[in-house]
């Protein structure tokens, strides 16, 4: 364990990053089953974040150089959401069209391709900035989450992000990730919807 690193994102990174998410993407655990293109998750809540403006990115690299986990966010969400709103999602809405899938996860998906959710305004008020954060099960409980987050907030309390913090959302039915945010400081958000929470930089 003595050999895994923590490495900027890079675009170089993106098979590795849609793979992750996929394997945890239904609510920490893998995927695979509920679909048909498994790209799909990866392509909303992961690669855009290598390829967008105000986006940044940490992997969590593993002896053999095989991308392990990852921390993916943007500094100023309302901008990000805007670009991606005018030259990432038109295109993968084209290429995806609902009528193509069987799998009610990829319809799902699709759908949100052509009309892709926003921030909570309370979220914006919190802080400007938000991440994702995924490891592989075999990578977890092994303090690697922790590091991963500390190289985030490390990075992000130099960037002058308004708000002085960040938030995050989480699918309402993951208690072990609640659990671990809210033993790094992250706490609900007021007038937040149920999944969204923050933290304050010291």
């Amino acid at each position: 364990m003595a050999s895994i690193v923590i490495r900027r994102a890079t675009e170089a990174d993106e098979a590795a990053l849609s793979r992750i998410c996929l394997l945890t993407a239904d609510a920490g655990k893998p995927a695979e089953y509920l679909h048909d293109f498994g790209e799909l998750p990866g392509l909303v809540y992961a690669i855009p974040y290598v390829k967008l403006p105000t986006a940044w990115g940490f992997v969590l690299v593993d002896g053999t150089h095989e991308v392990v986990g990852y921390i993916l966010g943007s500094k100023d969400t309302r901008a990000y959401e805007q670009y991606a709103a005018e030259h990432w999602w038109p295109a993968l809405a084209e290429k995806y069209p609902p009528a193509s899938a069987t799998k009610p996860a990829d319809v799902r998906y699709m759908q949100l391709l052509r009309n892709m959710h926003t921030a909570p305004a309370a979220n914006i008020a919190f802080a400007s900035a938000h991440l994702h954060i995924d490891i592989l099960p075999e990578y977890q409980n092994q303090g690697w989450g922790r590091k991963l987050m500390q190289k985030a907030v490390d990075y992000l309390k130099g960037e002058n992000i308004d708000g002085g913090g960040v938030w995050l959302g989480l699918d309402p039915r993951n208690e072990d990730a609640r659990k671990f945010y809210k033993r790094l400081g992250f706490t609900a958000i007021e007038g937040a919807p149920e999944g969204n929470m923050g933290l304050k930089f010291e």
